[in-house]
């Protein structure tokens, strides 16, 4: 188990290092904060001596080198907003992030599991097609455009649930059903044909021989192998929701990594977008891992051909 993990954590490692200079290039591109936070009528005194009490007159290698040396010791600098520390700013917004993407991805695995036995179990029937044709159709839907549609309708036109804001329950509706329409629909489908595959199984038809239940031979011995799959893509997916939450924490207001990130962007508030997509990544690079290891033990294939 160990050398298969080393090996991932090293493979993983690569992209989170490409992420760590991007970030701060990306960064670069999005334009001069001076002229975002001093007035068109700014003297080139007052310019220098902005850019020199945030280090902005330093040569890009020199920022670079001071980014680098700041991530080593967990240093991202201020906010050229606020004048707060932006690592604590990433870190207060992370767990709305977090809440958001757990809650959404244990409806969506809840679902999935549901919709895809049931489908399974009888093949090429009503509900099978009708739970295909459902799963198909979420899978399609693009993100933004069910947000909109769904404040419109709810929010707008019916009035049932807020536009915006974290203010109760209700307000967790739009959001939790924004991201979740895509991993509900693509999880069905996955999880829908493993357990096909599974329930036709010789150790399927033993246990039915011995007299085990339906429910018995769904949940004890078809799913529990058929769960390595899903696992595979609800991994995928759950680094998707967190990407995913930009746009959505943007839409809904949602006082998330994703809304701090898009803030930090149109301030060209750098140190703050650096610390958010570092934390961001780092955040991947763990649930990556976590997911290997739990995959690796549910099937030991995966970590023997992975040390071959």
């Amino acid at each position: 188990m160990l050398p298969f993990l080393r090996r991932r954590m090293f493979t993983s490692l690569i992209p989170l290092v490409i992420v760590l200079f991007g970030v701060f290039l990306m960064a670069r591109l999005t334009g001069d904060p001076t002229n975002l936070y001093l007035p068109v009528s700014a003297t080139p005194e007052q310019r220098a001596e902005f850019a020199a009490a945030n280090g902005l007159d330093q040569p890009v290698l020199q920022q670079m080198l001071d980014y680098l040396a700041g991530v080593v010791h967990l240093d991202f600098g201020e906010s050229l907003k606020t004048g707060q520390d932006a690592a604590a700013m990433a870190l207060n917004a992370f767990p709305a992030t977090l809440q958001l993407a757990f809650m959404t991805l244990l409806l969506s695995v809840i679902g999935s599991v549901v919709l895809g036995c049931w489908a399974a179990y009888r093949p090429n029937s009503l509900a099978d097609r009708a739970s295909s044709l459902l799963s198909m159709t979420a899978a399609s839907v693009p993100d933004f455009w069910f947000a909109i549609t769904g404040i419109w309708i709810f929010a707008v036109v019916l009035g049932w649930l807020p536009t915006s804001g974290t203010g109760g329950v209700l307000s967790w509706v739009l959001p939790i059903a924004t991201l979740m329409i895509r991993p509900l629909g693509v999880l069905t489908q996955v999880v829908r044909g493993a357990m096909v595959s599974a329930l036709s199984a010789p150790y399927v038809k033993v246990a039915r021989s011995k007299g085990a239940g339906d429910l018995r031979v769904v949940t004890h011995h078809a799913l529990r192998n058929a769960a390595a799959p899903a696992l595979v893509v609800a991994g995928d997916l759950a680094v998707g929701l967190i990407n995913g939450a930009v746009v959505v924490e943007a839409i809904f207001g949602w006082p998330g990594i994703g809304k701090l990130m898009i803030d930090s962007i149109l301030q060209r508030d750098f140190a703050v977008l650096q610390a958010a997509v570092l934390l961001t990544a780092v955040s991947i690079f763990i649930l990556n891992i976590v997911i290997d290891a739990v995959l690796a033990l549910l099937d030991p294939r995966v970590r023997d051909k992975a040390t071959v």
